[in-house]
C-alpha cells in the first residue's frame, strides 16, 4: 500500500515518545529550526527534566546548524495531545519488545494517516514490533546515537516501509543537524552499532581471557586511535546493564558468539556496578557531581 507522505513539514510538530536520556536529546535536535517538539512521558518528573534539558541547550545547538533557530518544547502525558498534527513521531521508550508492540499499535491508531512512525530502538528491528500496526508502510527504524555530539542516524525498513519515506528523511533530517544512512537490508545493530558491537565484544574477550585489563585496553586505544576514551570507558557511559542486554540479543541471534564477554558484563551488573549512572563500572565515578 502506498503511503501519503506528510506535507507542510515546516509548520508541523515532531513528537518524541519517551523523555529519557536519548528521548530528550532527540527532541533537542528537532527543536533547532524554530518549530515545536512535543515530548510524551507518563512521568511528570522525567518530562520536566527533558524540557529543562532542551531549553538549556537549544540555542547553542541551533547556532551550529545552518539556518538553525531555537524552537519550542512542550511536555505532555496525553498521547493524543503529543501526536496532534505531528508529521513525525520518534519512539524512544525502554528496550522491551512487548512495550514497543503496544506503543506502535497505539501510534498507528491515533496518529494522522500521513504521520511517519519511527523507532529509536538500538537492538530491535521494526519488523519485530508491528504486530498491532495496520499501516506498516509508515513504520521504520530511525536509530540515533548520542546527539548533539554523535549525529549519524541509521534508517532501516520494517520490510514494507514506503520508499518515499527514505527519500523524504534523507532530504529533511540534515536540516536538523542529523545525518541519515540507510541500511539496505535488515541488520541487527544496523550499520555502525553492528561494527561497534564487534569491537566491544573483542575488547571484553581480551579481558575475559586474562590477556589484558580494561585500563590497558583503553590506554592503547586512546594512543593508537587518537581519541579521549577507550571501549571500556565508553561502555561505562552507556551503562553495563544496557551493554549486556544488547550483547545477549546478539547472542540469541548468533549462538556461536563467545560467552566470555557476557560473563564479564554479568559479573559487574550482578554486583550493581553499572557504570557512570551507579558511580562504578570498569571505573569509579563521583556521583555527587
Amino acid at each position: 500500500m502506498a503511503f501519503l507522505l506528510p506535507r507542510d513539514i515546516e509548520n508541523r510538530p515532531v513528537a518524541v515518545i519517551g523523555a529519557g536520556t536519548l528521548g530528550r536529546r532527540i527532541a533537542l535536535m528537532f527543536a533547532t529550526r524554530g518549530g515545536l517538539v512535543r515530548i510524551f512521558d507518563k512521568s511528570h518528573q522525567a518530562g520536566e527534566v527533558a524540557r529543562t534539558y532542551v531549553e538549556e541547550h537549544v540555542a547553542e545547538v541551533a547556532a551550529g546548524i545552518d539556518g538553525g533557530e531555537p524552537g519550542r518544547v512542550a511536555v505532555t502525558d496525553d498521547m493524543a495531545e503529543a501526536l496532534l498534527d505531528a508529521w513525525l513521531v520518534v519512539e524512544a521508550v525502554p528496550e522491551r519488545l512487548d512495550l514497543k508492540k503496544e506503543i506502535f499499535g497505539e501510534l498507528d491508531r491515533k496518529a494522522l494517516p500521513d504521520t511517519i512512525l519511527a523507532s529509536n530502538s538500538s537492538s530491535y528491528a521494526s519488523s519485530e514490533f508491528i504486530d498491532q500496526v495496520k499501516h506498516p508502510e509508515r513504520v521504520l527504524n530511525m536509530h540515533f546515537y548520542m546527539p548533539p555530539r554523535q549525529n549519524a542516524i541509521d534508517l532501516m525498513s520494517d520490510g514494507r516501509t514506503d520508499p518515499g519515506i527514505f527519500d523524504l528523511l534523507t532530504r529533511e533530517l540534515p536540516l536538523f543537524g542529523v545525518f541519515p544512512f540507510i541500511a539496505h537490508k535488515e541488520s541487527t545493530g544496523f550499520i555502525f552499532n553492528r561494527i561497534w558491537a564487534a569491537i566491544k565484544r573483542e575488547a571484553l574477550e581480551v579481558v575475559a581471557e586474562g590477556v589484558s585489563t580494561p585500563e590497558d585496553v583503553d590506554e592503547m586505544w586512546k594512543i593508537n586511535m587518537g581519541i579521549p576514551a577507550g571501549p571500556f570507558r565508553m561502555m561505562d557511559q552507556v551503562g553495563l546493564d544496557v551493554v549486556l542486554d544488547i550483547e545477549q540479543h546478539y547472542a540469541q541471534e548468533r549462538p556461536h558468539l563467545p560467552a566470555g564477554p557476557r560473563d564479564v558484563l554479568k559479573r559487574y551488573v550482578d554486583a550493581g556496578h553499572l557504570g557512570v549512572k551507579s558511580g562504578r563500572g570498569f571505573y569509579t565515578y563521583d556521583t555527587e557531581k
